[in-house]
């Protein structure tokens, strides 16, 4: 039985610096606050939808789900039973989960490395104008809110649990020295990273083939013209925030892009001009290089 998730449709992060969130994602990263938000909770739009991002107040910064969209009620019923006959323990939502996502009908499960993973359908749009601050426009719609890069000790295991089970199409791969994975199994000479996705953005899902404390090791959002890439670096830096990795060019997915240091010690990476591929007629590659230029790691 062949699933058929179309899209990474939202991230569900705790946090214990709300307020730092509230600020970086509304006066930084120029995201707009979403209908549902309180003060032990920000809902975040970038488009159409209800939200993309929720970031929870807790005792601990970690990533809470990655939720992924399938089409309909006959598509979630069938990724829950193909779940289910591989061995994966699902869990149907309550009501209280599906009014806060805005979403029809949902599913919890975790991948082989442990990640949250929600899967759903229907939610719901809110049609007033997005309005952000600073007149910037976020790519999103079939590809999805952007990517997450998840930690995957358990790699061959995670790989096949989106690819095999998920559907998700390996884009590429690239080997990392063990300097890069400190976290890894040890003994070994590198250590792979695998790029996936279900539609036509380059990568929705990288897999870090180590553990990281938060669950996450960043996320990347699409901005829709340089200049506003470049005015959110000026923002970063007005605002002292650190910058982890200089603009650059990623080799695999073309990105023009630069990660930040968020709230709850992961990453967040602004981006322009990815790669749209043809599913059809990718050819999965071996990248031997992170990025075509610059990307310099800072500490």
């Amino acid at each position: 039985m062949s699933m058929d998730i179309r899209a990474l449709g939202y991230l569900r992060i705790e946090t214990t610096k709300l307020d730092e969130w509230r600020t970086y994602v509304l006066d930084i990263l120029g995201m707009v606050e979403a209908a549902g938000s309180t003060d032990q909770q920000l809902n975040v739009r970038i488009d159409d939808r209800a939200h993309r991002f929720q970031f929870v107040a807790g005792d601990s910064d970690r990533l809470l789900a990655a939720g992924f969209e399938v089409a309909n009620a006959t598509a979630l019923a069938e990724t829950a039973a193909a779940l289910e006959a591989a061995g994966v323990a699902v869990k149907p939502a309550d009501a209280a989960t599906l009014a806060d996502r805005r979403v029809r009908d949902l599913i919890h499960c975790e991948d082989p490395s442990g990640n949250p993973v929600e899967i759903y359908w229907g939610q719901s749009q809110d049609h007033t104008p997005l309005g952000t601050p600073y007149g910037n426009r976020f790519v999103t719609g079939d590809l999805g809110l952007g990517h997450v890069v998840l930690p995957a000790p358990e790699l061959d295991e995670t790989l096949a649990f989106y690819e095999r089970l998920l559907g998700f199409q390996l884009r590429d791969s690239m080997k990392l020295p063990p300097v890069a994975v400190p976290t890894g199994k040890p003994g070994a000479d590198f250590y792979w990273m695998h790029f996936l996705s279900p539609n036509a953005r380059h990568h929705s899902v990288g897999l870090y083939p180590g553990a990281l404390p938060p669950g996450i090791v960043h996320f990347m959002v699409e901005l829709e013209t340089l200049d506003d890439v470049g005015y959110c670096l000026d923002r970063m830096n007005t605002a002292g925030i650190p910058i982890a990795s200089t603009l650059g060019r990623h080799s695999n997915d073309h990105m023009v892009s630069f990660y930040a240091q968020a709230p709850g010690g992961f990453q967040v990476e602004y981006g322009w001009d990815g790669l749209v591929v043809d599913p059809a007629t990718w050819v999965t590659k071996e990248i031997t290089s992170d990025s075509l230029w610059g990307h310099q790691w800072n500490g």
